[in-house]
């Protein structure tokens, strides 16, 4: 048994927020095609109620945090943010663009002993990565910044997004890492715009390349297994949660609103009206989401993939009820196991819910 694993059981049972996301801008010098986030600020904390805010989180029992944006270093106080986040004892994951990172904010993120540095990589082709954010030169002002990191012996993950338009890529992203001596993330996960628009979801990988992606043994390890039918789930199974989302980790927004996960956009109060730990403790909205298990799920706890699905109650929230099936997820466990799903055995019948629009979050 882990460490993290056993620190995550205990603040499960203790009701701990162990780890939060904290976005500190909307703000952003790229405009990706895939994004879902209004760029325009609208009013983000100011660095004093961003310090004040932190102390809350510490006092909450939150030890991991991820700063993200945006991009983060479009705030001019980012370097103040995170000494006052690593004064408090946090673990600071940070994830950006690194355009902006030059030697100087390397060695600065290395004396901070921030724990790692996630930055979005689309291709290894320049003009495919600068068409999907929209800002000539960014692919090598991106890759400059993961040499300067790694000459300063941080972590350094490349996140890739998958989408239609940059599949043919993915392996030479995945071995530019390589070459690079970093890590790689893969993630096929495309949600609506923040304000309901799911014109974007155009952009989602097609099945059959979904397929192609779980059954590629360098990304999934042993393909037998990860692609065998699901097991018959237990009782274990059943009467589980769903996600961490709620549970042991929450998302905030740079203007202080406090949800269950960025993918999950159910507002649920809001740091600048009341104190974090009473809106973790008495959220209307946090307890229905803590409410869930998968044996009252009405599609989902009828289905062979219920046991090994992942399902993610925060894109099935925005299908138009966090109790339903996110289609996205049934795709991926078809494309993985081949065998359907419930909610594809359902929608065969026609008694489907088509996918509605969301109220915005900020």
């Amino acid at each position: 048994m882990s460490l993290l694993f056993e620190m995550n059981q205990k603040a499960l049972a203790l009701g701990i927020p162990l780890s939060v996301h904290l976005d500190v801008t909307y703000r952003c010098n790229e405009r990706c095609v895939h994004c879902y986030l209004d760029h325009d600020d609208h009013g983000e904390m100011t660095t004093p109620e961003i310090r004040d805010l932190l102390g809350q989180l510490a006092d909450a029992g939150v030890f991991f945090l991820t700063l993200s944006g945006g991009e983060i270093f479009m705030r001019r106080d980012f370097f103040e943010i995170v000494e006052h986040a690593r004064r408090l004892l946090f673990n600071v994951k940070v994830k950006t663009n690194g355009v902006m990172i030059r030697e100087l904010e390397a060695t600065r993120l290395r004396e901070l002993g921030v724990e790692q540095i996630q930055i979005s990589v689309y291709s290894h082709r320049a003009e495919l990565h600068d068409a999907i954010t929209k800002l000539p030169g960014s692919l090598k002002r991106t890759l400059d910044a993961i040499r300067f990191l790694k000459s300063q012996g941080l972590k350094v993950v490349i996140a890739n997004v998958l989408m239609a338009g940059n599949f043919a890529d993915q392996a030479n992203v995945m071995q530019l890492a390589r070459d690079l001596g970093v890590g790689y993330t893969l993630d096929p996960t495309i949600t609506p715009k923040i304000d309901g628009d799911t014109s974007i979801l155009n952009l989602r990988v097609g099945g059959s390349d979904l397929k192609q992606i779980f059954h590629e043994r360098a990304l999934v390890g042993d393909v037998e297994e990860f692609c065998a039918p699901p097991p018959p789930p237990g009782d274990d199974i059943l009467d589980g949660y769903p996600c961490s989302a709620g549970h042991t980790a929450c998302y905030i927004s740079p203007y202080g609103d406090v949800f269950p996960c960025v993918q999950f956009p159910l507002p649920c109060g809001n740091v600048r009206k009341e104190k974090f730990l009473d809106i973790w403790g008495d959220s209307r909205q946090l307890r229905e989401v803590r409410s869930i298990r998968a044996r009252e799920l009405p599609v989902c706890s009828s289905c062979a993939h219920v046991g090994t699905c992942t399902r993610c109650p925060g894109l099935a929230y925005m299908e138009g009820n966090m109790r339903g099936p996110s289609s996205a997820d049934c795709e991926k466990s078809f494309q993985r196991t081949g065998v359907a799903t419930a909610n594809m055995m359902r929608a065969q019948t026609g008694r489907v819910t088509p996918l509605v629009q969301i109220q915005p979050v900020c």
